[in-house]
């Protein structure tokens, strides 16, 4: 019984050890390469969009109201909306898709 035991341990080497390890390594990897770097892509995109919006740039914030940038400070916007009235607003709180779609011209 003892021989069969050191037997199968021998005859698997130092190989059968790793191979147990092996699919939690497999789905550490494509968790990284299925959620956390598209997630951190997109992360880096909104920040690149944000800081490149200037004065007269037309955005759709992420609570759903539509403006014009009046003035662009350090953290936030001042944002004019069709009524007139000017509201500041968190540099974040710009949803990148939405304020994309409104700056693109419609495909004919």
């Amino acid at each position: 019984m003892i021989a069969t035991i050191l037997l199968q341990a021998a005859a698997g080497g130092m190989f059968g050890s790793y191979s147990q390890f092996l699919p939690l390594v497999l789905i550490v990897i494509v968790f990284y390469f299925f959620m956390i770097r598209p997630q951190v892509k997109k992360q880096k995109d909104q920040k690149n969009y944000v800081n490149e919006l200037k004065k007269g740039d037309k955005v759709i914030l992420t609570s759903g109201a539509h403006g014009k940038i009046a003035e662009v400070a350090d953290t936030s916007f001042l944002i004019e909306h069709e009524s007139g009235h000017k509201t500041r607003y968190e540099k974040s709180s710009v949803s990148l898709e939405a304020s994309k779609a409104l700056n693109t011209p419609p495909k004919a």
